[in-house]
């Protein structure tokens, strides 16, 4: 039976990645965001809708029953972050808001909208997208987005303890760094206010983090293999586990 995926965030970056990755695996795959992508891939399904709102998930989980009548794979990717630097003094109650709207309570929402008919058929894998930030936050910029991402990560393992017995699998996926099409025009960015090339640049960023031992960013399709691999069969024994893929960013075990 063909597999019926929902990818949030799923018009570029990780997100189009993931998506494209499980098309390619035979799943029919719908991807949200809230516009069309420029380029569209006709093989996937678009549901464009606010899912920082109630009323945007509510939507989808509607449109996505009433034609397909199940859900199999669910990939929460949507995050972000637009806070503005300085640290804590500068953030404020709409800065904390709009982010855990988005980072957490849009898959808390999802989920909770999904769960009952993949209970129903006793089947049925959800993948949490956080990041390293819940473990190691850059305090000056995404403080919000760090504490957002770290209440995903326990939700993550509560939910599994929850429904696995019900034949619920489900997974918190923790990226680094991920070099995306946005991360690339930060770089340049960053590059020509500082007269610096490129490479300057991300080292840079590397240097902020910590330093990342493989030497680089993460690429997209390296993430989406990961997720490819944990929502298949092969991976039929993981539940309640959170897979970091970060170059080794992290410094501790």
């Amino acid at each position: 039976m063909i597999k019926i995926a929902l990818v949030t965030g799923g018009t570029k970056g990780a997100g189009k990645a993931i998506a494209e990755r499980l098309l390619q695996a035979g799943a029919t795959v719908i991807t949200v965001a809230r516009s069309k992508p420029g380029e569209e891939n006709n093989n996937l399904h678009f549901i464009s809708a606010d899912l920082s709102t109630s009323e945007g998930t509510e939507k989808v989980v509607k449109e996505v029953l009433s034609k397909y009548g199940r859900l199999d794979i669910l990939v929460n990717n949507l995050g972000g972050s637009a806070t503005p630097g300085g640290g804590f003094a500068v953030l404020t109650d709409e800065d904390w808001e709009t982010t855990i709207r988005t980072n957490l309570l849009a898959p808390v929402r999802l989920d909770r909208g999904f769960l009952p008919v993949m209970i129903e058929s006793g089947s049925g894998v959800i993948i949490h997208i956080a990041s390293i930030q819940g473990r190691l936050p850059l305090y000056d910029a995404t403080l919000p987005y760090a504490a957002a991402k770290a209440g995903l990560i326990n939700y993550s393992k509560s939910l599994s303890n929850e429904v696995s017995s019900k034949g619920i699998r489900v997974l918190t996926v923790s990226p680094g760094w991920i070099m995306t099409t946005s991360a690339t025009g930060m770089m340049e960015r960053i590059a020509k206010g500082s007269n610096i090339t490129v490479e300057q640049a991300t080292q840079s960023v590397m240097n902020a983090l910590g330093g990342i031992p493989y030497g680089r960013p993460a690429k997209p399709e390296e993430v989406a293999e990961l997720v490819g691999f944990l929502v298949s069969p092969r991976a039929g024994y993981l539940t309640g586990t959170e897979y970091v893929i970060d170059g080794g960013t992290i410094p501790t075990i």
